[in-house]
């Protein structure tokens, strides 16, 4: 990887790591499922009248929309609701590396090579012993719910890597479209109209700007530089920098919400850095499959990805 699109991963996980802070704050505003839905919405429009149709098969929005709206963000939002804090969130979640390796190697014949392979299980050595300094007295429903949404992530990483969308902020303005019904309905069935219109209700400034910020910043700039990303690299190459995001998702949480670092987290934040890099610097898996979709269109250069990736 060039090191602009490192750099640039490394942002995207960082903003992905304090999104845990954030969404923490919002889940004391709003029911779960319903945040999540809001978050779609105000991503989506009035974005989705300007940008185009998606150049990209209308199944792999759909895909993309319901793996990464519903499964993931639905069953994290919910997950954090039922009592998994926001440092922990962060480090389960990127059990989804593995998932997406899995899924890339079955669907899209992407072999990791031996060192990346080392530098991913450097990592996740990083995350058992973060795990292990945790504990496991966490309530175990909203930990299996964070597993589920990382598979979530890891269907949405393939689909998205085999869409190989062209301009990747208009992709996931359409992907943003696609969950918000879906999950309105969700809250309707679970969390009921009264506490659904009580939220709404006593919406405030602090309320806006939260689902601002994972609407626009989260979802739309980050998720639509991850598309790039997926687009320009093998997904295996990629997926192993959100190992990143409980280094910042657990400095944010403890100085945000006050939940304890302790030398041990700071030991397994080490191999996750480690890790990520030993997978990030090693030669790209050659085959067939990958030097196509890696290969830029000539009409549209690199840097026109980028531009939709900035916006």
């Amino acid at each position: 990887m060039r090191p602009s699109h490192i750099a640039l991963a490394v942002l995207v996980t960082a903003v992905w790591g304090v999104n845990f802070v954030v969404i923490e704050v919002g889940l004391d505003r709003f029911p779960p499922l319903l945040f999540s839905a809001l978050r779609f919405l105000v991503a989506a429009l009035p974005a989705v009248f300007f940008v185009g149709r998606p150049k990209v098969a209308w199944k792999s929005v759909v895909g993309v929309g319901l793996a990464l709206g519903v499964m993931k963000f639905g069953l994290l939002f919910v997950g954090m609701n039922q009592g998994m804090p926001a440092g922990l969130s962060s480090l389960v979640l990127q059990i989804q590396a593995v998932f997406t390796a899995l899924f890339a190697f079955v669907a899209l014949g992407e072999r990791p090579g031996r060192v990346r392979l080392a530098g991913m299980v450097v990592a996740l050595a990083g995350i058992g012993v973060a795990a292990v300094d945790e504990g496991t007295s966490g309530p175990l429903l909203g930990f299996t719910l964070v597993v589920v949404a990382a598979v979530g992530w890891g269907v949405s990483n393939v689909l998205t890597r085999k869409a190989a969308p062209s301009a990747p902020f208009t992709f996931m303005v359409w992907t943003s479209a696609v969950p918000v019904l879906p999950l309105f309905a969700l809250s309707l069935a679970f969390e009921g109209w009264d506490r659904d219109s009580r939220a709404l209700a006593s919406l405030d400034w602090t309320g806006v700007g939260i689902i601002a910020f994972v609407a626009w910043v989260t979802t739309l700039f980050c998720f639509g530089a991850w598309s790039f990303l997926l687009r320009s690299h093998p997904a295996s190459s990629v997926a192993p920098f959100t190992l990143l995001v409980p280094v910042f998702g657990m400095s944010s949480a403890a100085l945000f919400l006050g939940e304890s670092v302790s030398p041990l987290r700071w030991c397994a934040a080490a191999l996750l850095v480690g890790g990520v890099a030993l997978a990030s610097l090693a030669p790209a898996p050659r085959n067939r499959a990958v030097q196509r979709v890696d290969t830029p269109a000539p009409a549209l250069p690199v840097e026109d990805h980028e531009a939709h990736a900035s916006r």
